[in-house]
């Protein structure tokens, strides 16, 4: 364990923070893997068990004790109240590997009796409509952080944090790359609520001439996926040929004119929106909300986990 003069947080390198599995079971298999992986992550048991098993039982650890304070608070200050979610966010750059992460922390978390019931949502059900983004010439922003309709996620993040009941998160469809009208994911109070999005740890901004909170501020823990420009750049376009023959090929895919693209023709295309969209956008606006996060997962090239910070208390 390395304690840095100056810095937030605890530094453990890949060695010394899978020492930390020891302490508690994991109940995945390869199959689970498998099955929770999203493409182009390259992920398996001993992945998981070095990286995220530890990771999930120092959640638990948090979410164990906030509860404890629940009740002593309650107990203390006499008010009738039910206990809220305890809400995690995740975020990082696009082809980093957050979903895989938020599907892992969710299966491991549900393990625990203390927090059965974990749901997930991505910060893609809060883009605006595709008809929207063209109107304002947003469509080459997508992803961007004026692309979202921020209000709606506050507000869905308040009620969460209002003990409200049944709230609708709409559906975003990466096939046709737009809302799903009519469609809808309902989180009923659950345990735990995992928030995974490229912009959660953004600080608060003015919405039409209002300032409104900050999403993170609703979060009671939060994980920021890092990796070095050039690996990102190389996943996401490694990410973009795999899709150039499966979901591309789709009849109904925003994206079906990529599928006839040879090879170089693909490379360059994905490199363009690498570096036009992408890349700007993690510079610009995700890549600086890194220090924000309660701890910090930094992958190296071959995308296993090698340092992991913490926050310090």
């Amino acid at each position: 364990m390395q304690f840095e003069d100056f810095s937030a947080y605890i530094t453990f390198d890949r060695n010394q923070w899978s020492k930390l599995a020891a302490s508690t079971e994991l109940p995945l298999t390869e199959a689970d893997i498998n099955r929770l992986k999203t493409m182009g992550d390259r992920i398996g048991v001993r992945e998981a068990d070095a990286i995220y098993r530890p990771l999930a039982a120092l959640m638990q650890m948090y979410a164990r004790n906030i509860g404890r304070l629940f009740i002593e608070s309650k107990q203390f200050l006499g008010f009738d109240e039910v206990r809220v979610p305890w809400i995690v966010g995740i975020g990082g750059s696009v082809s980093v590997g957050k979903s895989t992460a938020a599907r892992l922390l969710r299966e491991l978390l549900s393990r625990w009796p203390d927090t059965s019931r974990v749901a997930l949502i991505t910060t893609d059900g809060f883009l605006y409509p595709n008809e929207v983004l063209e109107e304002r010439g947003l469509m080459q922003r997508k992803g961007f952080p004026e692309s979202y309709d921020r209000r709606a996620l506050l507000e869905f993040l308040a009620a969460v944090k209002s003990g409200k009941r049944n709230l609708q998160v709409p559906v975003y469809d990466h096939v046709t790359y737009n809302i799903v009208p009519g469609k809808f994911i309902t989180v009923d109070q659950p345990d735990i609520l995992i928030v995974e999005g490229l912009n959660v740890l953004q600080p608060s901004r003015s919405i039409d001439g209002d300032e409104f909170s900050a999403v993170s501020d609703f979060f009671d823990f939060s994980i920021y996926l890092d990796a070095p420009e050039e690996a990102l750049e190389q996943w996401y376009i490694d990410r973009f040929l795999t899709l150039r023959s499966t979901a591309f090929s789709n009849e109904n895919s925003y994206f079906r004119a990529y599928a006839a693209l040879n090879d170089d023709e693909a490379v360059a295309t994905a490199r363009r929106i690498w570096e036009t969209i992408n890349l700007p956008n993690l510079r610009h606006n995700i890549a600086p909300t890194r220090s924000r996060a309660t701890v910090i997962l930094t992958k190296s090239s071959d995308h296993t986990v090698e340092k992991v910070e913490v926050r310090k208390l």
